[in-house]
């Protein structure tokens, strides 16, 4: 009986611990994008504003999912805050052979950077010919930035 006992025990920790493995460790993969399948680090040329904090960046998602909705035709892509301090920038295309590839997601990038460059905050701190859109984020405190086409292409960007 004992033996049973210990038996069930170690296939209960057996199943616990490959249900553990199985979870992917970045929750919003394989939900909002597929598993991702290139990344990169950037190391940012600005740091963390000091009243930088889940409301701001989630202020920001606001302000730029408003713009994208004020455009005269729909907007491409969406844009969100995930993560318990609203810290993951996440960009995923609506519609099919969008922001598919690397190059499409780094155009992508370039384009947020003149917009970027474009910002009160970013003439005020001098900026706007040195900084990108990464370190934008990187001011506002978000950790990274995933970009996808809600298919098969997922590009993760760390920010440091």
């Amino acid at each position: 009986m004992g033996r049973r006992i210990g038996l069930a025990l170690v296939l209960i920790a057996t199943l616990v611990a490959v249900e553990v493995v199985a979870q992917p460790a970045d929750r919003h993969e394989e939900y909002y994008y597929p598993k991702v399948s290139s990344r990169e680090a950037y190391t940012s040329r600005a740091r963390v504003m000091d009243d930088s904090d889940r409301t701001r960046r989630l202020g920001f998602v606001s302000g730029l999912t408003q713009q994208l909705a004020d455009m005269p035709y729909a907007p491409t892509y969406a844009v969100f805050a995930k993560g318990g301090e609203s810290d993951r920038l996440i960009i995923v295309a609506y519609g099919e052979g969008q922001l598919n590839t690397i190059f499409r997601a780094r155009a992508l990038f370039a384009s947020l950077t003149s917009l970027s460059r474009l910002t009160t905050l970013f003439r005020e701190l001098q900026v706007e010919e040195l900084f990108t859109f990464f370190d934008l984020c990187k001011l506002l405190g978000f950790r990274s930035i995933t970009i996808s086409d809600g298919d098969k292409f997922a590009h993760q960007v760390t920010l440091r």
